[in-house]
This record gives C-alpha cells, structure tokens and sequence, in this order.
C-alpha cells in the first residue's frame, strides 16, 4: 500500500482498520505532507518520542488519514536535529509541533510560531519530560508572560477572559481584540490542565493502562478506552470476541447521545431558552443514571477492557435500554420541533459561528462540527470497523457552518444513534464478551482510531522489547478544532462567544495531555 503519488514503502499494522506504518527521511517527510495534500488528505496527529533502540535518538511521527486508510510515518533524529515544518501544508500542525518541542525538545524547521504551548514559562529551558533521561527539577520557576499577537488600530481594544472561568469549566485563556462589540481577533492560550498523563502511560503495565486512557478526558471514556484497547489488541494480534465489539459499539452510541443531550439543552440556555436546558438536562440524567444502573458507572468508565468489556448486558438490561431509547427518541423529537419553530432562538443560531466549508477543510475542522461544514467524515461510516460495518450508518452532514448548523447535525446523530443502539440490541451475537490478551513478548506497535462523539480519536501504542510501553500517544479532535474557533468569532459580537464556543464544545483535558 502506497500514499498516492508517492514511493513510499509502508506496512499494515494488525488492525480492525486498515492502518499502514513506515519510516521516511527528511525529504520524504516533506514529500509526504505535500502528496497527502493533493490527495485531500487530513493530518490526524503529530508527535515525537524517545527513538526504541539502536539508531536515531528520536521519532517524530505523523498520521495520515486517506481513502485507503491511516499512514503512520515516522522520522528518526539525532538529538538536537530538527525536522521539516508541516504548518504550511496543514495549519493544524503548528501548535502539535508546538507541544512537541515542549515535550520532547523536537522543533520543527523555520516555524512560524516557536512560543512554547504546554510549557507556561515555568518549565527550565533543558526540562522536556518525555525524554527518557529527563529528571524533575528541585523547583520549577514563575510563569512568564505570554507573547499574544497584538491587533492596533483606531478604537481597538482587548478583553482577556480566563484562565479561571466563572463556573467550573476547565481553565483556558482568550484574549479578544474587539472594536464596539465586533470581534476583530481572537487568540487562545491553553495547557493549564497538562497533567502528564503520556508520561504516566509509560509506567504502567500494558493491561493497566485502558484505565488511564478511559480518564483522558471525562466525557469521552468509552472512545479513549476503545481506542486504546483496539491499539493494544492491534499489537498482540487479538481480535476481541464478536459479542465484546457489538457491547463496545453500544456503549459508544450511548456516550455519544449523553454528550449530545446535554449540550443541546446548554444550547438553549445560552441563546436565553432555559426551558430547554431543563428538559435536556432530565433527559440527560435519565440516560446517566440507566449507564450506572447498567454498566457499574454514570460515564461507563473502565466498562472497555483488554480482549472485551468488563460485564455483560442480559435480556432485560436489552429490554430496559430499549424502553429508554422509545422514550427519549419520543422527547427529542418534540423538542426539536420546539428548537426549530423558536423564532429567538433561530435568531440566535443562524449564521452565529459561520465555518464556511472551503475554510473548515483548509484548517482541518473534524467531527461533528466538520459535519456541519460539509466535511462529510465520519469513521463510522467509511472506512469503518466492526460492528459498525454491519451497521451501515447513515452520516449527518450540513454545509451552513454555523450554530444552527452544529445544533442540527447533533439533533440527528442522537436520533440515529438510538437507531444504532435498536438495531445492535436487535443483532447482539452470543458467544463470550471478553478474550485473554497475552501482550507480545517483543517490540510491537498498534493504532486505535476512533470516531468519538467529538471526532476522531487516536492511540498511537509503541511497546519496547521487554513488552513495555515506550509511548502511548493519545490525540483530541480539539487540537483540530480550537484553532477553528478563533476563525469562527470573527465579526460576531462578544456576547455570542459562549453560544458559539459552546456550539462545538471542545475539550480541555483531552487536549492538555
């Protein structure tokens, strides 16, 4: 399998999907970048790590997405080396590299922006802490300022909101440059939850860190955990029972629709309709306490484990699930119709946020909120794994690109997705919900990649001789996104930035690894 137009010898890596690894030089790196492009390609993610034995001192890594499937490419570096910026092909790159360089101490070669991401100024010059002879300094020193982009001009002025938000969202700085109420610009400053979480990947024992994955990020637990599991049965060469990936598929759809619900009724209530919030917010309950009920935990969390799931679902828990999805469908269907006839809320949604398409796939807008933008992209449908390629799910997509938009796309993925949740209670295979993986004895490597309820969701595995995770990378669609938002602001006024910021609901903690 090649990357078209390119000569290029890759391997698949063992994998519900088809995922192809191989290692380029400089040059090729470059070339890559430039035939992925031309062939409508999409950067996944980038990210560097201690090279595993013999050779370079270090990787620097990239993922591809294409029709044919994921390319994982990987660079080998000497230590002090730099690599060939992929920010000019794909404006995503620019603050992975970023995170890169704080991280791993890798830069990319004649960067636009060189500002540290994930170090706050607090970090020692020398301290990259994925290196493996990286020791914590005795004390760590004060954050310094941050070189935000200046905007000048006639009645200019800036209005710094965060880190610390009224409410209890996550910390996250952004500084407007207004005119009246007009945004002129907007930039944001994350990394104040980096929790060094890829780092903790690499003292645990392979069949321990799905638990560590499934806490990436709160809300999207089933999708790391399944990700990181398909990763690691990818490396071992396991392929989980039929009736395990079917489970795991049911409690993906049913994380999806929490999400959903709960940010259609916060939608609502930003554009001033709390009746909104109140109703989704019931729902929403309802469906948390059935998980716990069900599934031992509100979020389903730890229920995807190496081989399988952790419990399995009998006749009148299929039952249950079955009544609930009746219920709730009945519900979303009529506040729809409320959301849709609300003339104030209309007024509030449409053309807010607007991501036209040509701009959401020059900046590599992904997920739901690329749906909305007419970036028909949904791993689900194509290329798909199972059970989801006996499922044939039918995509949302709209090609408005405002909030209006966002809002619709998630009506009907929650619709569809209790659709899915019929029709895999309908086809459950019988048989065992759990194999026993025995990791490899060897290095090994495995990708999972999944189609989360924000987006893509990746999981990068290298496992070193001894059968020890040498890196676990785990990528957000946020690190897509964020940076679209900035775009999305632009000419609105400021009081419609939470409805907007709301409308894709990008993660923090996901991000700021």
């Amino acid at each position: 399998m090649q990357i078209p137009g390119l000569k290029l010898q890759v391997e698949p890596v063992r994998s519900p999907l088809p995922v192809f690894r191989g290692s380029v030089h400089a040059q090729g790196w470059e070339q890559a970048a430039r035939a992925v492009l031309a062939a409508h390609g999409r950067l996944v993610s980038t990210w560097g790590a201690p090279a595993g034995g013999g050779g370079a001192a270090f990787t620097v890594s990239a993922a591809y997405a294409l029709p044919a499937g994921l390319f994982w490419l990987q660079l080998p570096l000497e230590a002090g080396h730099s690599y060939p910026d992929l920010a000019p092909h794909f404006p995503c790159a620019g603050r992975m590299q970023r995170a890169t360089a704080d991280l791993v101490g890798l830069r990319a070669q004649a960067a636009a922006d060189s500002r540290g991401w994930l170090n706050h100024g607090v970090w020692p010059e020398s301290f990259h802490p994925l290196r493996r002879d990286c020791a914590v300094p005795e004390r760590f020193g004060a954050a310094q300022p941050y070189a935000f982009v200046p905007v000048q001009g006639d009645g200019v002025h800036e209005i710094p909101v965060g880190p610390v938000h009224a409410g209890i969202i996550e910390p996250g700085h952004f500084r407007f440059s207004i005119v009246g109420e007009k945004v002129l610009r907007l930039e944001a400053r994350l990394g104040y939850t980096h929790k060094g979480i890829e780092k903790r990947f690499t003292q645990l024992p392979p069949l321990a860190a799905h638990r560590l994955a499934g806490r990436v990020c709160g809300d999207s637990t089933v999708a790391y955990a399944w990700a990181y599991c398909m990763a690691l049965e990818s490396a071992a060469g396991l392929r989980p029972p039929a009736r395990a990936a079917w489970l795991r598929a049911l409690l993906l759809e049913r994380e999806r629709i929490a999400n959903h619900l709960g940010d259609l009724g916060a939608l609502g209530n930003d554009a001033g309709l709390a009746f909104g919030l109140a109703q989704f917010s019931r729902l929403r309950e309802d469906w948390l306490r059935a998980s716990l009920e069900l599934f031992g935990h509100r979020f389903m969390m730890d229920a995807t484990v190496p081989g399988g799931v952790a419990a399995d679902l009998g006749a009148a828990g299929v039952e249950r699930l079955l009544r609930q999805c009746d219920d709730v469908e009945r519900e979303v269907r009529r506040l729809r119709e409320i959301y849709d006839e609300h003339p104030g809320l209309q007024d509030r949604f449409i053309n807010a946020g607007k991501v036209a398409p040509d701009l959401a796939r020059a900046l590599g807008l992904t997920g739901l909120a690329g749906r909305a933008s007419a970036q028909a992209v949904d791993l689900r449908c194509k290329p798909s794994w199972p059970p989801y390629d006996a499922l044939e799910v039918r995509m949302a997509t709209h090609k408005n690109g405002d909030v209006a938009a966002r809002v619709t796309v998630r009506f009907e993925e929650t619709l569809e997705s209790l659709r899915l949740i019929r029709a895999i209670c309908a086809t459950l295979p019988r048989g065992p919900v759990r194999a026993e993986l025995a990791p490899p004895a060897g290095a090994a490597a495995g990708a999972g990649w999944i189609e989360g309820w924000r987006g893509e969701i990746l999981v990068a595995l290298e496992l070193d001789g001894s059968g020890a995770i040498a890196r676990c990378h785990c990528h957000d669609p946020s690190w897509q996104n964020w940076p679209v938002i900035e775009h999305a602001v632009m000419d609105n006024i400021v009081p419609d930035f939470p409805l907007i910021n709301k409308s894709f609901n990008l993660a923090y903690s996901g991000h700021d690894l």
